[in-house]
């Protein structure tokens, strides 16, 4: 996952795509860049690090300009450690774009090589948003009626880019000298959300991941982007939108209701911090069900993203719910760190347990998932060391025994605690006493709860169902395979297509 965002307003933006990123800080770690535009000029800056240690006041002057997007970067695809795949990312021709993308086309391999024969276009980096950029670029050309670009020549430009690109991407663009577009893929398995601000001077708009930005920087949500949809809106604030894709499915990603956005945000409808409640519930009656003389004396939440979780299974059981753990919030969330010792020892440093709430007491933990398990078995041995009697573990989510391959860093089989493994076993390694799952079924439901219309969720990662019909294990092993040869030492760079190679394949 990423962080994306896009502003036409009446003045400066450089704050508020400031602000903006910082609201969605929580969707990516790794880098943030920020781009702005005045006069047909581009201005950007952009490096590795958090919103707030990449910006200094000088940068901030710098990007000058009404409009404008901002990026906050989570490393799915390409190289986590490489600072040139920091977006947004530009391509001067046609007309002079930036781009910037949340979620992993799954044929970037594939766009590649067909760029280089047949759009004789170059990609200088590992990353598939750079492959999505100059497939734009390419279609925007083709669309284009000579030097003149108008509205529905962007429009079919998109429709082309939903026939050529698959896998998940949520997108903000900047056409220089013309305004912003933004779209999103035929599935929508990443969020995109639009929002309006009525001033003296017009009308405002911004995109964002989430509704939340919208809010924070006084905005009124308006809508969602619906699947495939394409929104364009000029530098003068005029707002156009049409449907893009020949077909859609709406079919939004389980795992940012279960972990990745945030509990204020609303998403196709669904209030993420009512889905969680909801999760606690049909969690609590599947544990009644499952283990009816559970002896648990208190439920504790492992913080954050479990919270709403854990006070409704304790207010369903009727048993009391208490903060165990006290976090540091100056350490980044583990999920999206990089490398599994950097986890491991983040653990630590970001829980601290409260003893009195677990001296000599069996405890419930509860936890929005379960992935790696890494910081699962150091949360039970804290509660343990902390004087636990027992310990219980309940995920709010089903087991992940898959990869996922739509923009969540769950690439490989192997690092998945689930993978090959029943509950029984996964308890033993995780080291408690007792492990109870949401079953999927129960997890579909609770969503629906919230918004009966949504029919389909993207669930690979719970079920190994790629909703784009198009992953195969051939597929797979290949993620896996770059996997381990980046962990072997991968330097980041990327290059041109090796001219042999094609030349070989064409004999």
């Amino acid at each position: 996952m990423c962080g994306i965002i896009g502003v036409v307003a009446n003045s400066p933006v450089n704050q508020l795509l400031y602000d903006g990123l910082q609201v969605l800080q929580h969707r990516g770690q790794d880098a943030a860049g920020i781009a702005t535009s005045e006069g047909g000029r581009f201005f950007m800056h952009k490096g590795p690090g958090l919103v707030r240690d990449v910006f200094r006041t000088r940068n901030m002057r710098n990007l000058v300009g009404n409009w404008g997007i901002g990026h906050v970067r989570y490393p799915t695809a390409g190289s986590a450690c490489n600072p040139a795949e920091a977006q947004p990312f530009y391509v001067n021709s046609p007309f002079g774009l930036l781009l910037a993308h949340n979620g992993n086309l799954t044929n970037s391999e594939e766009l590649k090589r067909e760029m280089f024969l047949s759009d004789l276009r170059h990609i200088n980096t590992n990353s598939d948003s750079e492959v999505l950029l100059n497939v734009l670029a390419h279609e925007l050309q083709a669309a284009a009626k000579g030097f003149k670009l108008d509205e529905d020549a962007v429009f079919r430009a998109v429709a082309g880019v939903h026939r050529r690109c698959r896998g998940a991407y949520a997108v903000v663009v900047m056409i220089a000298g013309f305004g912003l577009l933004a779209f999103r893929d035929p599935f929508g398995i990443r969020p995109l959300a639009v929002g309006r601000h009525d001033v003296a001077g017009g009308q405002e708009w911004l995109v964002a991941s989430e509704s939340v930005a919208m809010d924070v920087l006084g905005f009124k949500t308006l809508r969602d982007v619906v699947p495939g949809e394409a929104i364009l809106i000029d530098t003068q604030g005029n707002f156009r939108s049409r449907q893009c894709a020949e077909k859609t499915v709406e079919a939004p990603c389980m795992f940012e209701f279960v972990y990745l956005a945030r509990p204020d945000s609303v998403i196709d409808g669904v209030s993420v911090y009512e889905s969680r409640v909801k999760m606690g519930e049909f969690l609590a009656d599947k544990l009644k069900r499952v283990v009816p003389h559970a002896d648990i004396d208190v439920v504790i939440p492992i913080p954050d993203s479990s919270r709403p979780s854990a006070m409704e299974m304790a207010h369903r059981l009727n048993l009391p719910y208490r903060e165990g753990f006290v976090k540091n919030r100056y350490i980044g969330r583990t999920f999206i760190m990089p490398g599994q010792a950097i986890r491991r020892k983040s653990v630590r440093q970001k829980l601290n347990t409260i003893p009195q709430e677990f001296r000599g007491k069996k405890v419930l933990l509860v936890d929005d998932s379960i992935v790696r398990g890494t910081t699962s078995r150091e949360i039970v041995t804290m509660a343990r060391d902390a004087g636990a009697v027992k310990v219980y573990l309940a995920s709010a989510a089903p087991p992940v025994r898959y990869a996922n391959v739509y923009g969540i860093d769950m690439p490989t089989r192997g690092e998945l605690i689930a993978a090959g493994r029943d509950e029984e076993e996964i308890r033993r390694v995780i080291g408690a006493d007792g492990l109870i799952y949401q079953d999927i079924a129960d997890l579909k439901a609770a969503v629906r709860a919230v918004n009966p219309a949504i029919k389909f969720f993207e669930t690979s990662c719970f079920d190994g169902s790629y909703i784009t019909g198009d992953i195969t294990p051939e597929y797979l092993n290949g993620i896996e395979n770059q996997r381990s040869e980046s962990k072997a030492g991968d330097d980041g760079e990327g290059g041109q297509l090796d001219l042999n190679l094609v030349a070989n394949q064409d004999n």
